[in-house]
């Protein structure tokens, strides 16, 4: 798959294609549906399947502090749109440029000149350009003018309710793994590389992997049992906190990794934590004995849960 990054690295490589817009958040079943369909046009168009998304998330450039939890890194969103087959992944930074433009200036300057857009995929509820003004009426009219194909897919349902990241963020607010499982085709995940820490949890007889996570917007928060993949396709059981660590002071957001009956040191490997089951909230305790107790606790319980749940 081709990463293309900004309008100023298009060239005749990037068109014609058959193109699908979106933020693609957690790449989730609704998505893949999306995907699909985009296949089966590039292939009858014999042009790649190109996917045009943003960086950051539009959200997170109008207001950073109310903007949703990612449910995915940009990394981790290019690594699923990969597996889902994407040919060309076009990534525009979301900036105010692009913010002020009016729908049908980006669709001439991106989809028309820019990519040689052949057909257009989107989903059933798509707005885009200044104020949204944007929708499907607004690109089949354009799709008609400059001969380019519009269609939509429906909206993906299971249990009767609509698949979209925003229902799988409020889903991980409520700890129900399975259900996200089901929702993105795929446990929820976190993947990062083992930076160095405080090395507190070793003195405590608690070892923790340390994640280095560029951001605090996490959909998850508190204590966590947890599956754990390293290279090769080895998966541990472990013990995952996210968040501030209120009893120490912390003042840095952090994902830190408890594996069990495991001692290796991991310094500078990518793991990738997949959420199971939650143990309890992150909380102030009143000393460090306390702690340490309630982690030994924690451990108890996150090791009777995998065992029964997801033995190795």
């Amino acid at each position: 798959m081709d990463l293309i990054r900004g309008r100023q690295n298009f060239s005749s490589s990037t068109k014609p294609s058959v193109v699908s817009i979106g933020n693609f958040d957690g790449v989730h079943l609704g998505h893949l549906q999306l995907i699909e369909m985009l296949h089966r046009e590039a292939h009858r168009a014999g042009v790649p399947a190109t996917v045009l998304t943003f960086d950051p998330h539009p959200h997170e450039f109008f207001s950073a502090e109310t903007a949703p939890p990612r449910l995915s890194t940009f990394r981790g969103k290019l690594e699923q749109l990969n597996k889902a087959g994407v040919d060309k992944v076009v990534c525009l930074r979301f900036n105010a440029l692009l913010a002020r433009m009016s729908a049908e200036e980006f669709v001439k300057v991106y989809l028309i000149n820019g990519l040689g857009v052949r057909a257009l995929i989107v989903g059933d509820d798509f707005r885009f350009g200044r104020d949204r003004k944007g929708d499907f009426s607004l690109l089949q009219e354009m799709g008609r003018q400059a001969d380019f194909a519009v269609s939509s897919v429906e909206t993906f349902v299971v249990d009767g309710h609509r698949v979209s990241s925003s229902r799988i963020r409020q889903i991980l607010q409520d700890a129900d793994f399975p259900l996200v499982e089901r929702l993105l085709g795929r446990p929820f995940t976190v993947a990062a590389r083992v930076a160095h820490g405080d090395k507190r949890g070793r003195t405590w007889g608690f070892p923790t992997a340390n994640l280095m996570i560029r951001h605090s917007n996490l959909p998850v928060g508190g204590v966590y049992a947890a599956t754990v993949s390293r290279y090769a396709g080895e998966r541990l059981h472990g013990v995952v906190n996210v968040g501030f660590r209120p009893t120490v002071g912390g003042k840095r957001f952090l994902v830190e990794v408890h594996l069990l009956n495991y001692d290796e040191r991991l310094y500078g490997q990518r793991l990738t934590v997949e959420f199971r089951h939650k143990i309890r909230p992150e909380k102030h305790f009143e000393s460090f004995d306390h702690l340490k107790a309630q982690i030994g606790r924690d451990i108890g319980e996150a090791h009777e849960f995998l065992r029964q749940m997801y033995p190795l």
